[in-house]
């Protein structure tokens, strides 16, 4: 029988992580059968790509094709089957974030359904303050280019997106946040003197918290462990490897090979060492915030 993870349920993790999840197990359950992708494509009436994109957790899981192959997989005690089919089921569920979908790029929906699942989250940061870390008034200057009077609905839509998101470090489970930036991101004034302010404040309020950590990389430094911003996300359910999440001005790209994972923790080793402690990167923040 197939180890099936009773957590999948959970508040916390949300369709995208299921179907990772789901997937995942299906695959096994065909490798153990000996059957190929282009075999199990053909019995539910559909591609070898498909059924690739289907163990990946890229695509939806209709009830039907699912059962049809845990047959073709020889998974016949019904109590299994009720579990995968569940899962099936509730991966197919709209996260909350589903309701922002006309405010959101579509490239971004996995990637909030995985930050949802996650339950370690490291970013850098060169330019601005990590959004799960953001004030509204700081979150809607980045939106609107410096133009926060002139916010859109759009706009007004992706700033709401952003504070939801962060709802998710206030759960009696929340991720551990670690967050490293630059040190220019402390002088940057987003949203001009106030905004700046209040964002400094909230940062020195967020990093009370034991589950978040914050590190400063000092302009000496600056700019040798890593060429961008990118976050890396970690999960405990075995079926969901770490994922890397690099954003550009017209979509986003995902890691996930071991190669490619390897390189991102390296570039996270680096940080560690080269930006100041949460204590000094805390001293630095006050330093900067009474000068103001």
């Amino acid at each position: 029988m197939a180890a099936v993870d009773g957590t999948v349920g959970e508040q916390s993790t949300g369709p995208t992580a299921r179907r990772m999840i789901l997937g995942s197990q299906l695959r096994r359950l065909r490798e153990r059968a000996g059957i190929t992708r282009a075999d199990a494509g053909y019995h539910i009436r559909a591609s070898e790509s498909k059924i690739s994109r289907l163990e990946l957790g890229r695509v939806g899981f209709k009830e039907r094709d699912v059962s049809d192959l845990l047959t073709l997989y020889g998974v016949g005690d019904p109590s299994e089957r009720d579990v995968f089919l569940q899962m099936a089921k509730d991966s197919n569920q709209p996260g909350w974030w589903q309701k922002f979908n006309d405010y959101m790029p579509k490239w971004f929906d996995d990637y909030v359904g995985l930050e949802e699942a996650a339950v370690r989250i490291q970013t850098y940061e060169l330019q601005f303050v990590p959004g799960l870390l953001q004030t509204e008034d700081y979150a809607r200057a980045i939106v609107t280019h410096g133009l926060p009077e002139s916010a859109s609905e759009a706009a007004e839509g992706r700033v709401a997106l952003r504070m939801r998101r962060q709802k998710l470090l206030q759960r009696p489970d929340a991720p551990r946040l670690w967050a490293v930036i630059d040190e220019s991101v402390l002088y940057r004034p987003i949203g001009g003197r106030d905004v700046h302010r209040a964002q400094l404040d909230q940062l020195l309020e967020l990093t009370t918290l034991p589950h978040i950590s914050l590190q400063v990389v000092p302009y000496a430094r600056s700019g040798y462990a890593a060429e961008g911003a990118f976050t890396l996300l970690r999960f405990s359910e075995p079926e969901l490897p770490n994922i890397a999440y690099i954003e550009h001005i017209a979509g986003g790209i995902y890691l996930d090979r071991p190669d490619e994972i390897e390189l991102i923790g390296r570039s996270l080793d680096r940080l560690a060492v080269d930006a100041e402690t949460p204590d000094r990167s805390r001293q630095m923040l006050s330093k900067v915030r009474a000068e103001m």
